[in-house]
């Protein structure tokens, strides 16, 4: 099977492929591709700064992807992203916050006086 062919279909959507191999950078390239990504971020390109910071493992900045994306209403999103940070209070806040918006929804749904 030619996978670069495969590939080569998604090429103009903006997307990229995920390995389970990191790419090996030193520190001077990680850094710099953080300051990169960082830039991306606050001129407003919040997924190509996420690409940045997903392939450098750089934590704070995946946290602020989260919050970018919370404060877009993109709450799964943004979980993944605490997740993936490890930001683990901004996560257990986040389940917290999804628990009680289901919580809700489930209690309208058996609610008579709903429907």
């Amino acid at each position: 099977m030619d996978y670069k062919k495969i590939f080569d279909k998604f090429e103009d959507h903006n997307m990229f492929i995920k390995t389970a191999k990191k790419p090996v950078m030193d520190g001077a390239q990680k850094a710099a591709l953080n300051r990169k990504g960082n830039v991306l971020y606050n001129s407003g390109d919040v997924e190509g700064a996420k690409r940045i910071f997903l392939t450098t493992g750089y934590s704070d900045g995946l946290s602020r992807i989260g919050d970018a994306y919370k404060a877009q209403n993109r709450y799964l999103d943004a979980l993944r992203m605490y997740q993936i940070a490890p930001n683990q209070k901004k996560f257990e806040s986040m389940v917290m916050q999804l628990s009680v918006i289901i919580k809700n929804l489930i209690h309208e749904e058996g609610d008579p006086s709903n429907g």
